[in-house]
């Protein structure tokens, strides 16, 4: 096991790292920015670097700070946590051929997985479903462009192979739309991922999103730990998780679970990851594998008692997994709220200092967050500043905790998104289950409509 491990990130998982990594009885290197100085995960590290000023270019991007703070500090292996540069195939090489271990998967992984279209290549190979496109990346000729759309199906989206993030994807419905919408995805691809590359795929209209956590030792060992609906989102942005996915059955998510564990054999796959879906008329259908920590990974740990983070660090430090499929019992119900610094319905940021806060409590409440009271949110990073997760025997008992501990959580000083999802809470559609990735969307917009 290692004995000093560096952590290349900031916020919640800064810290979520920081405490498996103590249960481990491992010292910890905090790298920060000038911005994140104050931060609580800074003060409780055994050692701390400051890398640079608060542009994320400068500091938690900058892998020649990154690799000197781990060689002034003697760390063995760097964590990178979700976001920023962990699933940066250059980052992950950079790290092994400096004399380090990178907490995830081998570069070459990273790179595979990374592009979407050798992605899906690699998924049809080891039997993984997915959505109906074109073979590869769209070529330069329009006529075979139209064609490949008209065999697909309207409606299509066309999507970058290096994206991410809900950027570089735009869906069309009309052939008249389709060949500037595929030259604009092009310039926004080259522009955002330097990968003008795009492909295209059926736009499937009410689905949800699915994914499926695996866990996978470099002696070819693999396990999944169920699923999760991630299906309430707004622009592509995930807001609320839950495990496990409602009215789902059991033997259809056994049955893409096992494809997840077998494709991790066959492409070498090494510590923590995801195969999200796109779900509908009971088939999955694949649209990309994250090869990192999730930030919904809590509700996973929460069903079956899987401890995620510590399990990555135990793989990349050459052991086997403890687990085998038979070990990984699903419990009860789980669900995360991400709590942003920002207006509840405008979403417009609201970094500031906070003047006021008292995270919620209670029997199943999990609260993931590296705010305190007269800590300053800066303007320079993702908003998300808290993860509520709630517990119970079953959804029913998960919803009613999540809305008496979203009623105790008080954050003053700064603006929060705790009112939406209170108000998602007591959403009627919410509570039945299973609402596709749209609703959210489409609620919003109807509030807004009402409004106006």
């Amino acid at each position: 096991m290692f004995e000093k491990i560096l952590i290349a990130n900031r916020g919640e998982i800064a810290l979520r790292i920081q405490r498996a990594c103590r249960e481990l009885g491992i010292k910890t290197v905090v790298v920060h920015s000038e911005a994140d100085r104050e931060a609580k995960y800074v003060k409780l590290a055994d050692e701390s670097v400051c890398i640079g000023p608060a542009p994320s270019a400068q500091s938690y991007l900058n892998v020649p700070a990154i690799i000197s703070a781990a060689e002034v500090t003697d760390a063995e292996a760097i964590h990178p946590g979700y976001g920023f540069l962990s699933e940066n195939a250059d980052f992950a090489e950079r790290v092994e051929s400096s004399g380090f271990v990178f907490i995830g998967p081998r570069a070459e992984t990273i790179r595979l997985m990374g592009d979407k279209v050798s992605a899906k290549d690699a998924m049809k190979a080891a039997g993984v479903p997915c959505v109906p496109g074109s073979d590869g990346a769209l070529p330069e000729d329009p006529k075979e462009i139209i064609r490949i759309a008209r065999a697909v199906g309207y409606p299509v989206i066309i999507k970058a192979a290096g994206g991410g993030g809900g950027r570089g994807m735009r869906v069309v419905h009309t052939e008249a739309a389709l060949l500037n919408a595929v030259q604009m995805t092009r310039q926004e691809a080259g522009s955002f991922f330097g990968n003008p590359a795009v492909y295209m795929e059926k736009f499937l209209e009410n689905p949800r999103h699915v994914e499926i956590q695996v866990l996978a030792d470099e002696y070819k060992n693999a396990i999944y730990l169920g699923e999760r609906d991630c299906s309430m989102q707004r622009r592509h942005q995930k807001v609320i998780e839950e495990a496990p996915a409602p009215h789902i059955p059991a033997r259809l998510i056994a049955r893409i679970g096992e494809r997840c564990a077998e494709a991790c054999r066959k492409i070498g796959y090494r510590g923590a990851g995801t195969f999200e879906f796109l779900y509908e008329n009971n088939e999955f259908y694949f649209i990309e594998m994250n090869t990192r920590v999730q930030v919904e990974h809590p509700v996973t740990e929460m069903i079956t008692g899987v401890d995620i983070v510590q399990e990555q660090i135990r793989v990349a430090a050459g052991e086997k997994l403890r687990y085998r499929q038979k070990d990984i019992v699903l419990r009860g119900h789980a669900i995360e709220c991400r709590i942003n610094a920002e207006d509840p319905f405008t979403f417009v940021p609201s970094p500031g200092k906070i003047e006021f806060y008292h995270p919620p409590g209670g029997p199943g409440i999990r609260v993931d967050s590296h705010i305190y009271q007269g800590y300053r949110v800066p303007s320079h990073y993702d908003s998300m500043v808290a993860k509520v997760i709630a517990y119970g025997d079953t959804r029913e008992q998960a919803i009613r905790r999540m809305r008496i501990a979203l009623s105790e959580m008080s954050i003053q000083g700064i603006k929060t998104n705790i009112a939406l999802h209170q108000e998602l809470m007591l959403d009627a559609r919410f509570n039945e289950g299973g609402t596709s990735i749209h609703y959210l969307e489409h609620k919003l917009a109807d509030k807004s409509e009402v409004k106006q």
